[in-house]
């Protein structure tokens, strides 16, 4: 490397972390509408599985019906393992979901991170602005998945089976959904951004704002 390229790479943009969030929060207020779709994106995924996940719970605590104990026993078991595949096949849906969503939301932007890296941004600030805009979204979406998932089978379970069932969910039970949902959420959001955010910011300026999308 010369000189020359060195004293350019020392000049290359390289802000706080403090300072890195707050354009992240400012670049997704100025594309309020795109960020809302890909958070939709993420927030419908996650609201599928920790629907699935509240049914499996509700499902432990569901009343026999009088009959042969045995027979009903294993009617609750098959259904228990339903749920239980419909909570593998809805983790899976989710996962493609929030890749894709984030893709999109990336690959939407190459124009963008070419300007970036010609004003001199270095590619670690390009990736770290795009993992921290996509991680508060993935949260933001993840907790408002919690809510719908939880309250749309909490009252269908309510007015179909009987509002014991639904007592029968305790605090602790809807804490770890939200743990559950909000660390799912997060952590497939930020694994879903790597490869894209770090090939964009591997990306040569030039190239990035030759980009048409």
């Amino acid at each position: 490397m010369t000189k020359d390229e060195k004293g350019l790479v020392g000049r290359q943009v390289h802000l706080p972390l403090r300072r890195a969030f707050l354009i992240s929060v400012k670049s997704m207020r100025s594309r309020l509408g795109r960020s809302i779709i890909t958070a939709a994106g993420i927030f419908l995924g996650v609201a599928f599985l920790v629907s699935v996940l509240t049914q499996f719970q509700l499902s432990a605590h569901m009343k026999l019906q009088p009959g042969d104990p045995e027979v009903m026993k294993a009617q609750l078991r098959a259904a228990q393992n339903r749920q239980l595949w419909l909570a593998i096949m809805s983790g899976a849906v989710c996962t493609v979901g929030i890749t894709n969503a984030m893709l999109m939301a990336v690959t939407e932007r190459f124009k963008e991170i070419g300007t970036m890296k010609c004003l001199g941004a270095l590619d670690w600030f390009v990736a770290e602005l795009f993992i921290m805009e996509a991680m508060m979204m993935g949260l933001v979406a993840s907790f408002a998945g919690w809510i719908v998932g939880v309250g749309s089978t909490c009252l269908l379970a309510g007015a179909t089976q009987g509002w014991w069932l639904v007592g029968t969910i305790g605090m602790m039970d809807m804490l770890k959904l939200l743990g559950s949902s909000l660390i799912i959420g997060t952590v497939l959001t930020f694994l879903a951004t790597l490869a894209p955010a770090w090939r964009a910011a591997l990306m040569p300026p030039v190239a990035a704002l030759r980009v048409e999308v």
